[in-house]
């Protein structure tokens, strides 16, 4: 399954066993292009924890990305197969989407 950039989507844990009884949401941060030639796609945690982590982006739109509960995204990434994807649950509102991408950038070695 593939979805679009800043996709909120419910992936397996552990990471890439499809089998997992453990499903996590986490947000999808490659662009289409990338998403497409390599079958797979970059993430990063979503996460409802209370404790913070350097960097961490709260969702102020968390209902209308399709979340239970308030969550933030924790810049942990990590890559995994698009099969692994089990579903889409929504997307990121315009606001939390330009502070993600803020973090990004400012995060990653990109300019």
């Amino acid at each position: 399954m593939t979805s679009d950039p800043f996709s909120v989507v419910v992936v397996p844990y552990p990471l890439g066993d499809r089998h997992a009884s453990s499903r996590r949401p986490a947000l999808l941060v490659s662009s289409d292009g990338f998403n497409r030639r390599h079958g797979h796609s970059i993430l990063a945690m979503i996460t409802s924890t209370r404790s913070e982590w350097p960097g961490d982006v709260v969702l102020t739109g968390w209902r209308k990305a399709g979340l239970p509960v308030p969550c933030k995204v924790r810049f942990k990434l990590f890559t995994l197969d698009d099969e692994s994807i089990v579903r889409t649950l929504g997307t990121l509102t315009d606001t939390d989407r330009q502070a993600v991408q803020r973090a990004l950038f400012r995060f990653l070695a990109v300019h």
